[in-house]
């Protein structure tokens, strides 16, 4: 399949490129993290980018449907603390962002038509608000 978006600019300086070769696709740090809150919780029991599953949710608790996606605030534009945009590049990025929001609303889509629920946490909420977000979480998962 071709890409979208056409060729990957040229870093503008070292720095990053030491950036964009550290971030991952999974087992990131608010990944880590909210798996780490869930076991605490006495969540353990999940699978991680299960292929079961529609989308491949970063976190799935298969025998009650409930699918739960971690998402960093740069690469999928957050809405709570709305990160800005690189200014190099900016019409690579725009198109970007736009492609990464239109697969994770597909993933979501996918996921609620076969009877999952689908959760979205982000990278922000996990700093700021860990335990309401916890709190949320197990109180779902309480109910399926």
């Amino acid at each position: 399949m071709p890409s979208q978006l056409g060729p990957i600019p040229e870093p503008t300086s070292p720095a990053v490129t030491r950036s964009m070769q550290g971030n991952r696709g999974k087992n990131t740090e608010p990944e880590l993290k909210l798996r780490r809150l869930l076991r605490e919780a006495g969540y353990p029991g999940y699978r991680l980018h299960w292929k079961k599953a529609p989308g491949r949710p970063d976190v799935a608790y298969p025998g009650r449907k409930v699918a739960i996606f971690v998402n960093g605030c740069f690469w999928h534009q957050c809405p709570h603390c709305q990160p800005v945009a690189p200014k190099s590049h900016s019409e690579y990025w725009q198109r970007k962002f736009e492609l990464n929001r239109e697969r994770d609303e597909r993933k979501r889509r996918e996921l609620e038509e076969a009877g999952w629920t689908v959760v979205t946490v982000w990278e922000c909420e996990l700093r700021t608000a860990a335990p309401k977000v916890v709190d949320s979480l197990t109180g779902l998962l309480e109910m399926r």
